[in-house]
């Protein structure tokens, strides 16, 4: 069973003031474009099939001119310029960007009184009921969007959580501003927020 533990978090890092949002779009615009993979593609004219007879011949019926069905200004031709499926939505940050963006997020949890420290989430089991126990302790309403960071997602945290369509668990290294700004209720590990406060303090190379 996880205990709330009454923790000082580090105003550097839980305490920044947010004067302009601006990063934290950029940074949870990346994390959306990161996650898209190009699955659209259409078709050029050389790849529609049929359209090897000329429609009609060059010269003396006083239409335009073509030579295949299968051009782009035809219904069932080609595509002119449509996507292709190599499309790269990628969007890069530098690595101080990141960590600023990660205090401003979390310095606004804080403030909205979302987050919550806890001594850590033990599930021997690996059983639901644990998870349920917890927010239960925690007076979290079915209808609230949760984020549970622990130090370590083993599989046991995995079967326990699964099944609780409102928890979403992250490992402490891979904590994100689209994630944060998109739960009503953080609940920090005190491990897990020794790696957060650790990795936000380092200098960026």
């Amino acid at each position: 069973m996880a205990e709330t533990t009454k923790t000082t978090l580090p105003k550097d890092i839980f305490g920044v003031e947010v004067t302009n949002h601006e990063l934290l779009k950029v940074a949870y615009n990346m994390y959306l474009a990161n996650a898209r993979s190009a699955q659209a593609k259409t078709k050029k004219r050389g790849e529609v099939s049929g359209g090897g007879k000329k429609p009609w011949k060059q010269k003396g019926t006083g239409r335009a001119r073509f030579g295949s069905s299968r051009v782009p200004i035809w219904r069932g031709g080609g595509i002119t310029f449509g996507p292709t499926g190599n499309q790269n939505y990628t969007m890069k940050l530098s690595v101080g960007a990141k960590r600023t963006a990660l205090r401003q997020a979390l310095s606004l949890a804080n403030k909205a009184g979302k987050l919550v420290v806890i001594d850590t989430f033990a599930c021997p089991l690996g059983k639901t009921k644990e998870t349920t126990k917890l927010l239960d302790a925690q007076k979290i309403t079915k209808e609230q969007r949760v984020l549970l960071v622990v130090s370590v997602k083993d599989d046991l945290v995995r079967r326990a959580t699964n099944n609780v369509n409102q928890v979403k668990v992250i490992q402490a290294m891979y904590l994100n501003v689209f994630d944060i700004l998109n739960a009503d209720k953080i609940l920090v590990s005190k491990k897990a927020l020794e790696l957060v406060n650790e990795w936000l303090r380092k200098e960026a190379k």
